[in-house]
């Protein structure tokens, strides 16, 4: 700043500043005015949804050809399945990691970075020729996915106004919502058709198109200026509203995988269908995020805080629905969409609220979300197995779910009264 003319001078208007590469601030994204124009922010919120794509194709699609990376490595399927919880196990490992080391990193390279480790660790994918390699492969991708998310969420939100954030954040979560819809679909058939190596093959392909946009449009963003990495994870850890937050999404997004994990199994055996219509249940799926993402990003412009609690009182409401129709047949199929589509809207909202109670440690906040919709996988997968192990049934998930999700809306309540506690002790600090 030191070009700038002295106080006493008047600003020309015949020279406006023209900043080239505005830099954002590196806290607090979402408090001031967007330094760049809504056509190349959204260009940029755009590229980052592009890496999303990219994230939610890759975690999926190793679902859809799971019989055939077994085929192909001389495994069982259950063996197989080791690398889906291998990139689970990378998420929640990688986000503390990679939080500690990035945090003052310049956020559009740490991004550029982190695709680009996506997109090589998709080819090792596709290179490994035994299940010990494959197993690390899908560890090591897994890695840079809740760190993208967060930092690009910690991006897109400082691209725009404080009113429009929800909206940034929930266009880059759509990548991953639209990702069921498309990418997970088309890289299945790629993977059935022409082999499920040349399926990780076309998620680097995309990976490096996200690559090329995030260059292209997303401005330079300085890292934090705040505590240093460890600095930021003991202060993000220490704050009561983290932990509620956290586990609000542990268990009140477990519900979703409690039920959507045995979906083939519900279909035919409670629901009496054929296993022909399984694959127009599971877009189903996707659908319903794409549909909860876009409501989430609107609702969060409401209130944060009340659009979660509506949604976990809305899912607990779905899970008892889906027991009763699971008999029914085809009417559990609107009531799988409803489920996924408040699920997504819970997603988004969980995202922002961690940003705002993160403090200082905003690099961290937005990337544990991510760390904690993974462990509400695992819980939720592994409690429904439970009770079906325990002869209970198919149906029995979605009773899981229910109670997951009560638990889910308790921690919010208890958040709730926490902030609401600690406002009224700040009044009544002032005189």
């Amino acid at each position: 700043m030191s070009d700038s003319p002295q106080p006493s001078e008047p600003k020309r208007p015949s020279e406006p500043e023209r900043p080239s590469e505005p830099e954002q601030p590196p806290s607090a994204p979402a408090e001031h005015a967007p330094a760049v124009g809504p056509r190349r922010a959204w260009l940029a919120i755009t590229a980052l949804a592009v890496g999303g794509f990219t994230i939610g194709t890759t975690e999926f699609v190793t679902m859809g050809v799971l019989p055939q990376i077994a085929e192909g490595l001389g495994v069982t399927e259950p063996q197989a399945a080791y690398g889906i919880s291998a990139y689970a196990l990378g998420v929640v490992v990688g986000v503390p990691v990679l939080s500690i080391l990035g945090t003052r990193l310049p956020r559009k390279g740490l991004l550029i970075a982190l695709m680009t480790g996506y997109a090589a660790f998709n080819a090792l994918s596709a290179a490994a020729a035994s299940l010990g390699m494959f197993v690390l492969a899908r560890f090591l991708d897994g890695v840079p996915h809740g760190a993208f998310f967060g930092v690009a969420s910690l991006v897109a939100a400082g691209l725009v106004s404080r009113a429009l954030r929800g909206r940034a954040v929930a266009a880059v979560l759509m990548g991953l919502s639209i990702a069921n819809v498309v990418g997970v679909p088309a890289t299945t058939w790629i993977g059935q058709t022409l082999g499920w190596r040349e399926a990780y093959l076309a998620c680097v392909v995309v990976g490096a198109v996200a690559i090329a946009g995030i260059a292209l449009f997303v401005p330079r963003t300085p890292g934090s200026d705040g505590p240093s990495g460890a600095g930021e994870v003991r202060s993000f850890f220490a704050r009561p509203q983290v932990w509620l937050t956290l586990a609000a999404g542990a268990f009140g997004f477990g519900g979703l995988f409690a039920v959507y994990s045995y979906i083939a199994t519900t279909v035919t055996d409670v629901g009496g269908l054929p296993q022909t219509v399984v694959p127009l249940f599971l877009p189903a799926f996707g659908l319903g995020m794409v549909a909860g993402t876009w409501i989430g990003g609107e609702l969060a412009g409401v209130s944060v805080m009340r659009t979660l609690v509506g949604a976990s009182i809305a899912s607990a409401l779905l899970m008892l629905a889906f027991w009763l129709a699971a008999p029914a047949g085809w009417w559990s199929l609107p009531v799988l969409f409803c489920i996924t589509m408040t699920g997504s809207v819970l997603v988004t909202n969980l995202q922002i609220r961690l940003m705002d109670v993160a403090g200082e440690a905003v690099t961290l906040g937005a990337a544990m979300n991510h760390a904690s919709l993974n462990t509400a996988n695992a819980l939720g997968a592994w409690l429904g197995g439970l009770v079906i192990a325990a002869g209970y049934g198919y149906r029995a998930p979605a009773l899981v779910a229910f109670g997951l999700a009560i638990l889910g809306i308790v921690l919010l309540g208890a958040s709730a009264w926490l902030e609401r506690r600690t406002a009224r002790t700040a009044r009544g600090g002032v005189i």
